[in-house]
């Protein structure tokens, strides 16, 4: 339904929307305080990293956090960990993989046999198996649970929003020329599902010269401030690009990242949860 709020025990004709039957109930064992998806307009712009970054800045300040991959043909979440452990299950839960910080992952790739087979599914399939990652995942007790969503604003991330709780979004985009209408789509999507836009990550935003410093645009001129003037949005950090964080994140080892831009993002979304 067009003005729905996803309410649905206090909806006067939630008997009969056809939505209702999408919404995923969490297993009595398990309790979150706040769900964000982290969701980028195309593929490419490093949302997964930046889902990685957040969730370990997070769990360094003490709080309990999960990360629950949502991009099912796409997940890196595991490898960016150093995961390469299965998922098991016992009395129709899953039990959810562990991070070396104690950060809880779930993931499609911790499921295969071996994590480079390819998942060959279509749409309805794919959201399916995010939702039983939510209903049937062992989390216990999570203040944060970050959704690291599938690209774009397709069938399996209108099905997720649909189904899944998801209290705010987090938007990851690049400084190119395609970025004004990759946000406004993806803030056009949060607004028709009514879901609120914590703000948006630039990731890749600028170089920095070994040498002297200077701040290198790769990907040119940033335009964010006039996109979030026009479009209303909260810019919640600009990250660089750094290639040791690229072999980094090849090895498993996200969480050893010390990059003080992240914590700038992550003091923002604490201080907006308060």
């Amino acid at each position: 339904m067009p003005d729905c709020n996803k309410d649905c025990e206090h909806c006067a004709v939630a008997e009969n929307c056809d939505s209702k039957s999408f919404k995923a109930k969490l297993n009595d064992r398990s309790h979150i305080k706040k769900i964000i998806g982290v969701l980028s307009g195309k593929g490419g712009v490093g949302k997964s990293f930046v889902t990685s970054l957040l969730a370990s800045s997070l769990r360094k300040k003490g709080f309990a956090v999960g990360v629950l991959d949502a991009d099912v043909t796409g997940p890196s979440i595991p490898k960016v960990f150093g995961i390469k452990d299965k998922a098991v299950g016992e009395d129709n839960l899953i039990y959810p993989l562990f991070t070396k910080t104690g950060i809880k992952i779930i993931s499609a790739n911790s499921l295969l046999e071996n994590e480079s087979d390819p998942i060959i599914w279509r749409g309805p399939i794919l959201a399916n198996l995010v939702k039983q990652f939510y209903e049937d995942v062992l989390w216990e007790e999570l203040d944060y649970l970050l959704i690291d969503m599938p690209p774009g604003t397709g069938d399996v991330a209108l099905t997720v929003f649909q189904s899944l709780p998801i209290d705010e979004l987090i938007i990851v985009t690049s400084p190119q020329d395609l970025v004004s209408l990759i946000v406004t789509k993806a803030i056009k999507m949060a607004e028709m599902m009514n879901i609120k836009v914590l703000g948006v990550v630039e990731n890749m935003s600028y170089l920095s010269c070994p040498d002297c410093g200077k701040k290198i645009s790769l990907f040119g001129e940033s335009h964010l401030e006039e996109f979030a003037n026009e479009l209303h949005f909260d810019i919640l950090g600009k990250l660089p690009l750094v290639s040791e964080h690229t072999s980094m994140v090849d090895k498993g080892q996200v969480e050893d990242i010390v990059l003080p831009e992240i914590e700038d993002v992550t003091a923002k979304v604490i201080k907006k949860e308060i």
